[in-house]
């Protein structure tokens, strides 16, 4: 047997147990991965935004879009209601319920249809509002979305652009348009998603013109215009409807990616670095899975003056729509 001299020998026991240790970190960080409920640090996440909102404006409504199943206590359509998430929140927002799942201006399939369904009426037995948006161009498809969710008991948006930068022609008077004083999501009737404000608004003039000559009942749209704020005269300006009414308007916010265009983004910052931020989205371009559990991430957007929420809540709007709440399947599909 060839003898392994000395210093050789030690040179590989060390190097063995720097393997050994580097293998049992990584072992360690995956388990810790596995150990997170997803879904459950989610429901978490938005009660901390609602406390933190409603005790600066216990009016304030906070919607979450899509991860519909987060309304029972493990995401099982036949499981118990998560009654504090229920509590947390006022409505839940649902995309492609009927037209747009696979396909923009196509029908969602049956079982999907169903399958979303068994959830939203769970939050709305519980007393929440629903929100749907289709995305459907056709006038046929349209006027079928409004009827379907009508009969359901939801109010709804036929979007027919995906982008939601522009305000419908279609249906030439909004459904269910009312002249009614709205001071709650509760008492909406009918609402318009219109986040992607510059695409085809000159200016924050442009844009409110234009809305302000509708009468939709609820406004969802983005707290800036490019990368500039809206101001609480501006934002207030938007609660008129043409008709003499008033409306809600609401804040979108992403809490499940990070945008690139946004006021807290920082030029040196890639995935890994911080370390909460993640891979970025195929999709959409500029926006990046956040590990959204992480308390710096969290920070960012509610809990002190600096954050997000902090200035929605301070441009005087009437509550928040949350998105990429189901961000938690991306992180389960990992593992």
């Amino acid at each position: 047997m060839r003898k392994i001299p000395l210093l050789m020998l030690v040179v590989i026991l060390c190097a063995c147990k720097k393997n050994n240790q580097e293998v049992a970190i990584e072992k360690n960080k995956t388990n810790a991965s596995v150990n997170i409920d997803y879904q459950q640090e989610m429901r978490n996440f938005v009660i901390g935004i609602s406390k933190y909102a409603k005790s600066a404006n216990p009016k304030f409504a906070v919607i979450p879009q899509n991860g519909i199943s987060l309304v029972t206590v493990d995401g099982e359509k036949t499981s118990a209601p998560s009654t504090a998430y229920l509590n947390a929140i006022d409505g839940n927002g649902q995309e492609d319920l009927y037209y747009g799942y696979d396909n923009d201006d196509q029908a969602t399939t049956t079982k999907v249809t169903d399958e979303l369904r068994s959830f939203l009426d769970i939050s709305k037995n519980n007393g929440k509002k629903i929100l749907v948006t289709d995305y459907c161009s056709t006038p046929s498809n349209m006027t079928r979305s409004y009827k379907v969710n009508d009969d359901n008991g939801y109010i709804s948006f036929a979007a027919d652009e995906r982008e939601l930068n522009n305000i419908p022609d279609f249906p030439a008077k909004i459904n269910k348009e009312n002249a009614n004083v709205i001071t709650s999501i509760s008492q909406a009737k009918n609402f318009l998603y219109l986040i992607n404000n510059a695409d085809n608004f000159t200016s924050k003039a442009d844009f409110i013109k234009a809305v302000t000559a509708t009468n939709y009942d609820a406004l969802i749209m983005d707290a800036y215009f490019e990368k500039v704020a809206f101001t609480s005269a501006e934002v207030n300006a938007l609660k008129k409807k043409a008709n003499g009414g008033k409306r809600i308007v609401i804040s979108y916010m992403s809490i499940g990616e990070a945008e690139n265009y946004r006021y807290y983004w920082q030029n040196t910052w890639k995935p890994g670095n911080p370390v909460w931020l993640d891979a970025e989205n195929p999709k959409w371009k500029g926006n990046y899975k956040v590990k959204y559990w992480n308390k710096t991430w969290q920070n960012i957007i509610y809990g002190n003056d600096a954050s997000y929420l902090k200035k929605i809540l301070n441009a005087g709007f009437d509550g928040v729509y949350l998105d990429i709440i189901d961000a938690f399947e991306y992180y389960e599909g990992k593992n």
